[in-house]
């Protein structure tokens, strides 16, 4: 927990939410499955597309970790920079917005969570902020953020604390009284970093012993069990 007593009958107390998009308020699976028949494709390895290199492959992205290893066995150490990464990226940021859906609980769940708390989103996308604010019109949630930062809008994104800063600075309060939401390794290490209150949803890439393993402040099923664990006065 921060500094600030964040807690009311057992309820976190925040001013503020910050929320991931992609594995927290809309499930790109899809797009990942995609993003690896490309990658595998790109190397001439149609056959032996996997989705769970596919998956594992964003999840140490989003942690800046080698993926040299998942390949071993395919003899590819020298074509995974130079062609199935690019062919990867390439079709996950292509596919990600048509394939992208949000999850059941999320749109009612922002419309109550937006009349109580300040909104931000915060993405890893490395992604221009006019496309993501389209994809949130598209979605229909565009009017309950207030803020948007995307990886380009940052020097050092997550698990770097300045976009949780940058986000809190505009929405004009302090990152104490903020909580960050989200599924990643990455999003608790940075809420960690800010100084902001942590909680993880269990409906992205990680599972409740990885997450655990970061301590965040509090673990629900999904974006949807939020209010729950909210102090909403």
């Amino acid at each position: 927990m921060t500094g600030v007593e964040t807690t009311v009958n057992g309820k976190l107390r925040v001013k503020a939410l910050l929320l991931d998009l992609d594995g927290t308020l809309v499930d790109s699976s899809k797009a990942l499955r995609e993003a690896g028949r490309a990658g595998f494709s790109a190397v001439g390895m149609t056959e032996h597309n996997d989705e769970r290199i596919a998956f594992e492959v964003a999840r140490r992205l989003e942690q800046d970790l080698p993926i040299d290893d998942l390949f071993a066995k395919f003899d590819l150490d020298a074509e995974i920079e130079k062609r199935f990464l690019p062919a990867y990226l390439n079709a996950y940021y292509s596919a990600v917005i048509s394939k992208s859906k949000l999850f059941p609980s999320a749109k009612v769940t922002l419309e109550l969570l937006s009349q109580h708390f300040s909104l931000a989103l915060i993405t890893l996308r490395y992604v221009v902020k006019e496309q993501v604010l389209d994809e949130l019109k598209h979605l229909g949630i565009r009017k309950h953020f207030r803020v948007v930062v995307t990886a380009l809008d940052v020097k050092n994104p997550k698990p770097f604390p300045d976009a949780l800063l940058i986000a809190a600075e505009k929405l004009r309060v302090p990152i104490s009284e903020c909580a960050i939401v989200g599924d990643s390794i990455v999003d608790v290490q940075a809420g960690k970093a800010a100084g902001a209150v942590t909680v993880a949803v269990l409906t992205g890439l990680f599972s409740r012993a990885q997450l655990e393993k970061e301590k965040p402040d509090l673990i629900v099923k999904d974006v949807g069990s939020l209010p729950n664990h909210l102090a909403l006065g």
